[in-house]
């Protein structure tokens, strides 16, 4: 992907961010501030206390005045859609997360994940933004959990709304990745945190998942905006590693304590189940999956003329998964990242 591309997709434009406090949405808005020109960037998120400690993070920033932000959550269509007017992107990040929770409260991970994708979709429509995408899990792919469902029912709500556009130009895709390094979800400041008492909890010792940072899930996504045409879910090839492995990386000589499987938890994550191969191509440096039922969908889009499809038995999952993370390799990043190890 060109930096011109990245310029023509960003540059000039307003781009709304849901979920704009979150670990991702913050170093979204960070990154475009730092290397782009956008007409203007709106920072929608629900918690005004994490919006004052953006703006008191951001206020020496050059390109500060182009920040706007709104206070709404994504279940109230009416603010979402006020947030929309004019908006050219729009990055979908909003989203109950913590599987505990959601499948404590499965009403509530409802009303967020699910009929809050579909006020996006609606608020989209209505204000002709030019370019939705929405942020996934790899708990998508063959749920277990009700967040995964939830996501999952998101996913398709999403790929499916390109046919709802009509004659507007607003193209919607998705974006499926693994865990991230550093985000108040992991699991590591748990471990670090556990680290002083000498004794790390894991659910099983045999359980592995997918990890990737903050800085390349926000460059991910930045190059899905600027590839897609709507209707494309993709996925990024990035490495797994062995929990007991990270637990390791984290506190070498720390006790290791298994503690069993949590409700809707799995061994291992799949970001592509062997039932998404038929549709799935090789991109290179991604996998996507194309819609199964898009009328608008152009297989020989110039963007894809180098597509790869996988074999129909392919499956990628965090067990299968060929690049795997060692145990010097992720206390590298864990220094890098300036988190303690």
């Amino acid at each position: 992907m060109t930096k011109t591309a990245l310029n023509n997709t960003l540059n000039g434009k307003t781009i709304l961010v849901t979920g704009g406090t979150g670990s991702f949405g913050k170093t979204f808005v960070k990154y475009l501030l730092d290397n782009f020109c956008p007409e203007s960037i709106r920072i929608f998120s629900r918690d005004e206390l994490k919006q004052w400690q953006l703006k008191n993070e951001l206020a020496s920033h050059s390109n500060f005045p182009l920040l706007r932000f709104f206070i709404g959550d994504v279940r109230d269509k009416d603010r979402l859609s006020r947030a929309c007017h004019k908006a050219d992107i729009i990055v979908h990040t909003a989203a109950l997360k913590h599987v505990p929770v959601c499948e404590q409260d499965p009403i509530e991970a409802i009303k967020t994940n699910i009929y809050g994708a579909i006020n996006v979709i609606d608020a989209a429509l209505d204000n002709n933004a030019q370019k939705v995408i929405a942020l996934s899990t790899d708990k998508a792919s063959q749920p277990i959990n009700l967040y995964g469902a939830t996501k999952l029912c998101s996913d398709k709500l999403f790929v499916q709304a390109n046919n709802y556009r009509g004659d507007r130009g607003c193209q919607f895709s998705v974006v499926r990745y693994g865990n991230v390094i550093g985000s108040r979800g992991s699991v590591i400041p748990l471990f670090q945190k556990q680290k002083s008492s000498g004794t790390l909890t894991i659910t099983d010792g045999k359980m592995t998942r997918f990890w990737l940072t903050l800085s390349q899930a926000v460059q991910f996504v930045s190059t899905s905006l600027a590839t897609m045409q709507g209707g494309e879910l993709f996925i990024p090839k990035i490495p797994s590693m062995r929990m007991i492995d990270l637990a390791k990386s984290i506190a070498p000589d720390a006790k290791i304590e298994i503690v069993g499987l949590r409700p809707g938890e799995k061994m291992h994550e799949s970001m592509i189940s062997v039932d998404e191969a038929l549709q799935t191509y090789d991109l290179g440096d991604r996998y996507m999956l194309e819609p199964m039922d898009l009328r608008n969908w152009n297989a020989n889009h110039p963007q894809y003329a180098q597509k790869e499809r996988v074999p129909s038995d392919f499956s990628y999952t965090s067990a299968n998964n060929k690049d795997v993370l060692s145990i010097e390799r992720m206390r590298s990043l864990l220094t890098d990242l300036d988190l303690d190890t």
